[in-house]
């Protein structure tokens, strides 16, 4: 029994897994765990039957009172599963009691949604990552996990992990040693992640550099966001439909009445994101952080209260990483899905809300719209005047990605009407010239 593992066996048939919960008196057990259903699909592994308790609050030691801990114990045997999925995040001494009561595996939600991170992790941040994150939640949970710790530090064992000479000794146990070679690789992991992240900050210092406008796709996982990005920029980013498909985030740049917008899309949110996932995961998050607008895209066909709930869980998270004062548009999309009269509901709902579909198309002119003018105060049309042997300043124009409306050689030198940005309006304050002046500029 692997008690902090979370793979799922080789082959077509997928794991049978049933589900735990432990809620209020008068919640609904279907609509509560209709997430964790998804999620354990992501997984790879097939929901075959639930059980669910009504109680104020978990038991500390078993998670459910010991009536249901026997009926818990049938209910698992009649569904022939393999795993219990858990909807909460289990504390070490629950989880330790399920699994010897079951003498089966007990992942619970954090687990569960470190495993799909982990299967959909692409660049080497995001493994990174993952592995920070697994490690970090597993750390007080060790109990014989040894070849689990091996296969998170790539198979490399001790030899990749490193001992230290002089800190081992006879007396040792092999749950001590568990321990400090897992702290280790954490701290690893954090060293290289610094350095990645020291990477990603030069690119974001580039972008910040160009002036142009980034705006950043939030919103919870599967409500359409990377086959909008896709809609409005023309990229190819997958969009599978499943949860957290999107990890490593995804810019794109697109082009609005001659000027340029740069769109990242992000990882999704959900219900009680895993702390340790808010955490490994901040510099993904932090492209939201650096954008300058968020569009908080939600998926119209949904419920309305789900509509809401999934809402406020997208907007705690993003007050946790610093990104709740940013400006916000409100998109609800796939609204192709959405009759007439939930239309209505949703425009009655969220009046200021653009509604699109980022598989038919529509609305997305009108959101392309509604970001320009989000930004239209940032550019200032000039109209310049560059001597032919001061080319360097068209090559500095160039690299602020402004609009070019026009460029003309004249006997004079180059003359370019663009839009600057405010701020770099000054920087080429030598070469402006008037109107009258560009329409004749030997008259200048």
């Amino acid at each position: 029994m692997a008690g902090g593992g979370t793979e799922t066996r080789a082959g077509p048939e997928p794991e049978r897994g049933l589900l735990l919960a432990v809620l209020p008196q008068g919640a609904d057990g279907d609509e509560e765990l209709a997430e964790l259903r998804e999620l354990a699909r992501t997984a790879g592994v097939a929901p075959v039957a639930h059980v669910v308790q009504h109680r104020v609050r978990a038991d500390p030691r078993s998670y459910v009172g010991k009536g249901k801990l026997e009926e818990l114990k049938a209910a698992y045997g009649d569904a022939q599963a393999e795993v219990l999925l858990v909807d909460d995040e289990l504390q070490p001494t629950q989880q330790r009691t399920l699994e010897d009561a079951l003498s089966a595996r007990v992942v619970d939600r954090t687990q569960l949604i470190l495993d799909i991170f982990a299967q959909h992790a692409v660049s080497a941040e995001g493994k990174l990552q993952v592995e920070l994150a697994q490690l970090e939640y597993n750390l007080p949970r060790m109990r014989g996990m040894w070849k689990h710790l091996e296969r998170q530090a790539g198979g490399g064992g001790t030899a990749s992990v490193g001992g230290g000479v002089g800190t081992r000794g006879p007396g040792e146990s092999q749950l001590e040693t568990d321990r400090r070679l897992a702290n280790r690789r954490i701290t690893q992991l954090r060293r290289r992640l610094r350095g990645v992240r020291g990477h990603r900050e030069t690119r974001r210092k580039s972008r910040s550099r160009s002036s142009t406008p980034t705006v950043a796709l939030a919103g919870y996982t599967n409500v359409g966001k990377s086959t909008l990005l896709n809609a409005l920029t023309g990229a190819e980013v997958s969009v599978e439909n499943r949860l957290f498909e999107t990890l490593d985030p995804t810019t794109r740049t697109f082009e609005h009445e001659g000027k340029r917008y740069l769109v990242t899309d992000t990882v999704g949110f959900i219900r009680r994101l895993p702390t340790q996932l808010v955490e490994g995961f901040a510099s993904t998050l932090e492209e939201t952080l650096v954008a300058d607008l968020v569009l908080h895209v939600v998926d119209g066909s949904l419920p309305t209260a789900q509509i809401a709930e999934q809402r406020a869980a997208v907007e705690t998270v993003l007050g946790e990483i610093g990104a709740g004062d940013l400006p916000v548009e409100l998109v609800v999309n796939k609204i192709d899905r959405v009759t007439p009269a939930g239309r209505e509901r949703l425009a009655n709902h969220y009046p200021e809300a653009l509604q699109v579909s980022a598989v038919t198309g529509e609305g997305l002119g009108e959101l392309r719209q509604r970001i320009a003018e989000r930004f239209s105060d940032r550019f200032d049309e000039v109209r310049l005047l560059v001597p032919y042997d001061e080319g360097r300043v068209l090559s500095d124009l160039y690299a602020l990605g402004a609009p070019i409306d026009e460029r003309r050689d004249t006997e004079e030198g180059v003359l370019v009407r663009a839009r600057l940005p405010g701020r770099d309006v000054r920087r080429f304050a030598p070469y402006l010239v008037a109107e009258s002046s560009a329409e004749d500029p030997s008259s200048a």
